[in-house]
């Protein structure tokens, strides 16, 4: 997620501290409370994918089945590219013969290349669980560490940040099939090397450690990147107004290593970014703007999750026809905004926290403010926005409440520092004669930012009872729940067993019925993806440029697809005619089949007798039925 966090010597310190702060011993290395914490991280990460380990490589995801299925195909994509040496920016595996521009679609490559050998050895189904729950335990230590080491003392504060900024309910949510949005793991070591480029004399090493990062991260999820770049924005902007003279005293170094890491990121990617928005099957914008709308519902903020202890699947007949961004239920808003409330006057890092979570959770809210699944006709902040503005017509405003998300996730590892107030130094310590950020420039007269906290011993026990209990309160209810899955059909033995072989030579292809699409060909979709791509297959699942070079979801529709697809929806056989048979050849040929391939299917008997009526008999070959066009293309 878009995690914000600000440099630590933001908090304040007192003079006697930070005067004793540098002879205490950095923590480079894990502790045994660090172990504790990533190892309940992965116990949390096997809970959430739990329902998928009962038959892995049999079931996927019931609320997003295709785009499990899509991931799946996606690390086969990985596995094929290196095994074949191929460029993974492109493929004609999928939507042969014309192909998927991999970088204009979630390609994640910055995963499925390195977990290659996995692949080949476990098979997609086993890589894609182990590598989902991996990714939310990972982002959580991330987050853990950022805390821990940058911005908090207590380590229990550190964990419950961490918690929630690796398994929030919008991460969790979006778990449902879209390991990309969960995969967050290197936006707390980003965000903590941007505002660590205004450290005099490291500005060089920081901008070459920002642009490695950022150039990786690219090949994850450049959404979420983004959205970590607009929330930097947004700090950056905010603590230069608050304090104007620290921000223009330390504008020339964050601006080289600024410069620095940016230009490491577009040397690196330049080649891929250009790839992606000018090489073959690229495109301009979404047509229609179909993600323009999706705002995210005001009561969605102070609803429980489904995918939590205190949540149901009923809420999601009103409200849940949008993505679950936010949902964070009523306690967790309450104790937020307490939190908030007792905390801006007198933290810097909370009053940033404060601005982001306001900016962020309205500008989420689309072009018409929804409520309780209605919309009310008011307009909201998306309506000025032209639907067709480059970059921002490919946005879901509702997803600008992951910035939401992550400020809550500092704030809560915040409020439970605060509550436990011991008399530890900040971490890092400063160095040695280095100034502290939070610390007033000469001539500047102390704030309430530099009043030291109170103490462990000033502040009664029975006062921390009650935050520990309200935090522990409003985050309880938002433990994961494994997340739903559905039993899928195994591909036909005929395809995983290799007897397709002698019937698709190179630069031939293997046509599924019905054809491979995110609506009705899902099954089929996953006969490539399992096989690691052993043969191409046409159309499938994908985002790829119409006639107008408008982005548009799946290849376009042959008369052939029109027919298999019509002749589900309606289980009937239609009337065919000559010129029915005649598109049906020029489709096979365009698509360059060598076979058309029927397995087990609930419409398999009407699907049998509409490809017999438009290619003749089929040979029973095993558990298929097989029509061999070779001599017709």
């Amino acid at each position: 997620m878009a995690v914000p966090v600000v440099d630590p010597s933001l908090n304040p310190v007192p003079e006697t501290v930070e005067a004793d702060a540098p002879t205490r011993r950095s923590r480079r290395w894990p502790a045994r409370a660090d172990l504790l914490a990533i190892g309940a991280y992965v116990l949390l990460g096997v809970l959430v994918c739990l329902n998928y380990w009962v038959d892995v490589n049999n079931r996927v995801s019931s609320h997003l089945p295709t785009d499990h299925s899509w991931f799946e195909w996606l690390f086969s994509h990985g596995a094929y590219s290196l095994l074949h040496l191929e460029n993974p920016l492109f493929t004609t595996r999928q939507n042969a013969p014309d192909g998927v521009n991999m970088m204009a679609n979630t390609s994640l490559l910055g995963v499925t290349l390195p977990l290659a050998p996995l692949t080949w050895l476990l098979g997609p189904q086993v890589v894609y669980a182990l590598y989902l729950g991996g990714a939310l335990a990972a982002t959580a230590a991330t987050s853990y560490w950022m805390l821990s080491r940058h911005l908090v003392r207590s380590r229990a504060a550190a964990f419950v940040g961490g918690a929630f900024l690796g398994f929030a309910p919008g991460i969790v949510h979006h778990a449902n099939g879209q390991p990309n949005f969960v995969s967050n793991f290197l936006l707390p070591l980003i965000v903590v090397r941007v505002f660590r480029l205004a450290e005099p004399g490291r500005w060089r090493r920081n901008g070459l450690v920002l642009g490695l990062l950022v150039a990786y991260q690219i090949f994850i999820n450049e959404e979420m990147l983004l959205l970590t770049a607009l929330a930097c924005l947004v700090i950056v902007i905010a603590y230069a107004i608050m304090r104007p003279r620290v921000a223009w005293r330390r504008a020339g170094t964050f601006g080289a290593g600024l410069g620095v890491g940016g230009g490491l990121a577009l040397l690196l990617t330049a080649y891929p970014i250009w790839f992606q928005f000018n090489g073959p099957q690229s495109y301009r914008g979404l047509q229609g703007g179909v993600f323009h709308s999706w705002g995210e519902d005001v009561v969605a903020f102070v609803t429980f999750p489904r995918d939590t202890i205190a949540g149901t699947e009923a809420v999601e007949a009103t409200i849940g026809l949008t993505e679950q961004n936010t949902w964070f239920g009523w306690p967790l808003v309450l104790v937020s905004v307490l939190a908030l409330a007792l905390l801006v006057r007198r933290s810097l890092v909370a009053r940033i926290l404060a601005v982001l979570v306001v900016f962020f959770s309205v500008a989420a809210l689309g072009p018409e403010i929804r409520f309780n699944g209605e919309l009310t006709g008011i307009a909201g902040p998306w309506s000025y926005i032209p639907a067709d503005l480059p970059l921002v017509e490919m946005m879901m405003p509702t997803r600008l409440t992951l910035v939401t998300t992550a400020a809550l996730g500092v704030l809560l590892a915040l409020a439970w520092d605060a509550v436990a107030g011991n008399r530890r130094p900040p971490v890092p310590a400063p160095r040695a004669g280095e100034p502290s950020v939070g610390a007033p420039d000469a001539g500047e007269p102390a704030t309430s930012d530099q009043e030291p906290v109170a103490t462990a011993r000033q502040r009664p026990r029975w006062r921390r009872g009650i935050g520990y209990a309200a935090i522990s309160l409003a985050v309880l209810p938002l433990i994961p729940t494994p997340l739903p899955a559905e039993p899928v059909d195994p591909p036909p033995a005929f395809i995983t067993s290799g007897a397709w072989r002698p019937y698709v030579p190179d630069g031939r292809t293997l046509v599924p019925v019905p054809i491979p699409s995110n609506v009705h060909g899902l099954s089929t979709l996953r006969w490539s993806a399992l096989t690691q791509h052993e043969f191409p297959i046409p159309a499938g699942y994908f985002i790829g440029p119409n006639l107008d070079g408008e982005g548009v979801f799946g290849a376009p529709n042959r008369p052939t697809s029109t027919l298999i697809y019509r002749t589900m929806d309606t289980g009937e056989l239609p009337e065919l005619t000559e010129e029915n048979r005649r598109q049906a050849v020029e489709d096979i040929t365009f698509w360059r089949a060598s076979v058309v391939v029927l397995g087990a299917h609930p419409k398999e008997a009407v699907l049998r007798d509409l490809m017999t009526a438009l290619l003749g008999e089929p040979q029973r070959v095993d558990d298929v039925w097989l029509w061999d066009v070779r001599d017709r293309v």
